[in-house]
């Protein structure tokens, strides 16, 4: 079981000590499910990190990538490259191959590089109220925008929905669980 007071051990990156307010609860609540993430990964072979347990096409490999291309797509958009978002099936397909050369440790070093991005950038007084208006997709509502603060908040879903998954995964695999 891994408590609150560990997320900081678990995360490659500050604690979020200095911030205050909304700043330190935003990234508080994303760096925790990170390190619930990162742990479920934490400890295997490059070949259990890429096996598929369950029933689910979901390996945690390819959990760790999609989450890092989710994460650094949303901070393109917040710094204001709409087309981050766009649709583009093949590269989301893309989002979910590991390739050989994808092991845990480049994995994992790719999605440090993107929070500590995203970290950097909500420490540094981005705007949260400021908003940039999202692509024409069949999944936005026509001429919809988001601010900064709900990317920020739909990370934290999308982060801590998928260290669910992981998790779920990680336990098929050698009984180990995040959390209970």
């Amino acid at each position: 079981m891994v408590d609150m007071t560990e997320t900081n051990v678990l995360s490659s990156h500050d604690p979020v000590d200095h911030l205050t307010g909304e700043r330190a609860d935003l990234l508080e609540a994303l760096q925790a499910h990170r390190g619930f993430l990162r742990h479920t990964i934490s400890g295997l072979t490059d070949d259990q990190a890429r096996s598929r347990p369950t029933a689910s096409q979901l390996s945690l490999a390819s959990i760790v990538k999609h989450v890092t291309a989710t994460e650094a797509s949303w901070i393109r958009f917040v710094l204001g490259d709409a087309e981050a978002m766009a649709s583009d099936p093949e590269a989301w397909a893309e989002e979910w191959r590991v390739g050989d050369d994808e092991t845990v440790d480049v994995l994992l070093a790719r999605y440090d590089e993107v929070a500590a991005r995203t970290d950097d950038l909500v420490r540094s007084g981005l705007d949260l109220d400021a908003r940039q208006p999202l692509p024409v997709a069949p999944w936005f509502p026509p001429g919809a925008t988001r601010s900064a603060r709900r990317v920020l908040v739909h990370l934290v879903a999308e982060t801590a929905q998928h260290a669910g998954h992981a998790d779920i995964i990680r336990e098929t695999i050698d009984g180990q669980k995040t959390m209970g």
